[in-house]
């Protein structure tokens, strides 16, 4: 989207690199980013956080002729501080005001780089004044305006754009199998920004499904009274599910949020087939009827509204995936998620939840055993 004036959209692509020195990391920097622009076109407009574009100067100290003539390395840095830089050297107190007091040269002065031949230091042997352009080499390079660190390690971040059709998360497999085969060992990889969020949230995705299957398991296990006939019923779930998975791959779509709000809805969506038959079924069992002709007769009873209620679903998602205009991208995903999802769990219903009742629930009780067992116990019981 359009962003306002001042600020910058951030690429999705946000592949960080941590080591020892900024030097190291840029070498690092330039041999990944060389290696993807020529072997991958489909990550476009590459580029870091640490541009070497700011003028500098490198102050070398001849350590030896310092010595030489009784100047510290202390005595040069605090210099070059207090006429370059600044420093705080104490504080006064004014009507109960505290002001600190900053000694610093003559900004005037320090227009160019030859300022420096016009610095002295005095010497901790003679106590004489040294020119500092006799102790230092001036040098001038290149460097970055501003150092980053991430997870408190030096780093360089390296930021891309996504050709149309190509997924973030296979994107940043990629920059980690090509970092790993081209960098040495003690390289540090790792992601930021949208990158992070995304890995953040595709880690979640199986925990948010596998937790909204145990509350539906839970739920109807407390309904049921029993956990073999919730299990039967949550076969279907996993069959649906594959389901979406396999329209998303054959359309192109890719594992979104959008998409996983759509698997969560696909969970109940998926377990009320299933509910319909095996409700049913335990009805007709508890009216006294036989386990196999309980079972067929529900299978055949169930069909008309398993199946009246899948088109109805169906149906409702075709608005979804056929709409246009602003937020269309979204809506289909989740369109495709549903019809795609209640059709294979509708046709699995009709086959697996019968097949798994006869396998697993044959063994079971009736929900009304007991309690008819108990009124036949009432009735027969002689009385006083």
């Amino acid at each position: 989207m359009r962003q306002g004036f001042g600020q910058r959209t951030q690429k999705p692509v946000q592949f960080v690199l941590g080591g020892g020195t900024y030097e190291e990391l840029a070498r690092w920097r330039d041999t990944l980013i060389d290696h993807v622009r020529e072997n991958n076109p489909r990550l476009m407009a590459l580029e870091s956080n640490y541009n070497e574009t700011q003028p500098q100067l490198r102050v070398e100290i001849d350590y030896e002729r310092a010595a030489s003539l009784g100047v510290t390395v202390m005595e040069i840095g605090r210099t070059l501080e207090v006429l370059l830089g600044g420093r705080n050297v104490t504080r006064y107190v004014d009507d109960g005001e505290e002001y600190d007091v900053i000694l610093e040269g003559d900004r005037g002065s320090q227009n160019s780089p030859r300022a420096l031949d016009n610095i002295q230091v005095r010497s901790a042997r003679t106590g004489e004044l040294i020119p500092l352009a006799s102790l230092v080499t001036l040098s001038d390079f290149a460097g970055a305006s501003t150092l980053n660190r991430f997870d408190r390690i030096r780093a360089i971040t390296i930021e891309a754009n996504l050709a149309d059709g190509y997924p973030l998360g296979e994107a940043l497999t990629y920059l980690e199998e090509a970092a790993a085969e081209l960098l040495p060992e003690e390289a540090q990889t790792n992601v930021a920004g949208a990158s992070r969020d995304f890995r953040q949230a595709s880690g979640a995705t199986a925990f948010l499904l596998i937790l909204g299957a145990l509350v539906v398991f839970l739920v109807l296990a407390a309904q049921f009274e029993s956990l073999i006939h919730p299990l039967v019923i949550m076969l279907t779930v996993p069959l649906a599910m594959s389901g979406a998975l396999l329209a998303l791959l054959l359309s192109g779509q890719s594992l979104n949020i959008y998409s996983q709000v759509g698997l969560v809805l696909l969970i109940g969506l998926a377990a009320k087939n299933g509910i319909l038959i095996v409700e049913f079924a335990n009805q007709l069992r508890d009216e006294g009827q036989a386990f196999r002709t309980a079972l067929i007769e529900a299978s055949v009873t169930r069909l008309r509204p398993i199946l009246m209620t899948a088109v109805t679903t169906m149906a409702g998602a075709i608005p979804l995936i056929i709409s246009t205009g602003p937020g269309a991208e979204s809506r289909l995903v989740i369109g495709t998620v549903i019809m795609a999802g209640v059709g294979s769990a509708t046709l699995f219903t009709l086959f697996v939840v019968p097949v798994a009742y006869d396998l697993l629930a044959r063994h079971t009780g009736s929900p009304g055993a007991v309690k008819r067992q108990l009124e036949e116990e009432i009735a027969n019981a002689p009385s006083d």
